[in-house]
């Protein structure tokens, strides 16, 4: 059976206005990953809409959702206010929670950017509800004191070339308590525009959330 395709939405409120969204879901899903988006990307996204569609193909449930509405993605300021993204991404997985297709999947969320941040401080609030975290070229370090508290295993995917950012991410899986790797892809930059490097996102991505995220009625 084909995967079933639609547009979701989540509303903010009477004057905040509604957040637009995709979810996937395949015949039988093993498990449910919601992708945070972040520094000014959106549900658009052809690395996130790639590694989404990889997701997809392994069995699993997907939501590609902007995080601001047009007008607040006006403002560059909102792609890093890592609060209001992560409350974002909270009420994000508790639509998804209430609705009868996907409230008993088990959630993991997939971070980019500034979204890796509002994930992990979003999966704190969520506490066991959150299974797991794929970060992509993540700013983990932008969650602040939040790492300490994060339960859910991590995985953290960063490219060879970027240098910044991978310093970032060991300094930010240092701090964290959970079950936390660090996957180096070689010769890749920040946006894994290399050949074969958003693949190779897409692998790790899936087998991380199979690890994690499969129950054991799917997990076969």
């Amino acid at each position: 059976m084909p995967h079933t395709v639609e547009d979701w939405t989540m509303p903010l409120g009477e004057e905040e206005g509604v957040l637009q969204g995709t979810l996937r879901l395949p015949p039988v899903p093993r498990g449910l990953v919601a992708f945070v988006h972040g520094s000014g990307s959106s549900r658009l996204s052809p690395r996130n809409r790639f590694v989404a569609d990889a997701l997809g193909d392994a069995g699993f449930a997907t939501l590609l959702f902007d995080l601001l509405t047009a007008a607040e993605a006006e403002d560059r300021r909102n792609v890093f206010d890592i609060p209001r993204l992560a409350h974002r991404t909270a009420a994000a997985c508790t639509t998804l929670r209430r609705d009868p297709r996907t409230a008993t999947l088990p959630l993991g969320l997939f971070g980019a950017s500034t979204g890796a941040a509002a994930s992990l401080v979003a999966a704190t609030a969520l506490g066991d509800a959150v299974r797991a975290v794929v970060s992509r070229g993540g700013r983990p370090d932008l969650a602040g004191d939040a790492l300490a508290f994060v339960r859910a295993p991590t995985l953290l995917i960063v490219g060879a070339e970027d240098a910044d950012v991978l310093a970032l991410n060991r300094v930010a899986a240092a701090e964290m308590r959970c079950t936390v790797e660090l996957i180096v892809v070689p010769r890749a930059s920040h946006l894994f525009e290399e050949p074969g490097a958003l693949e190779a996102v897409a692998r790790h991505a899936a087998a991380w959330f199979r690890r994690w995220l499969a129950t054991s009625e799917t997990a076969s």
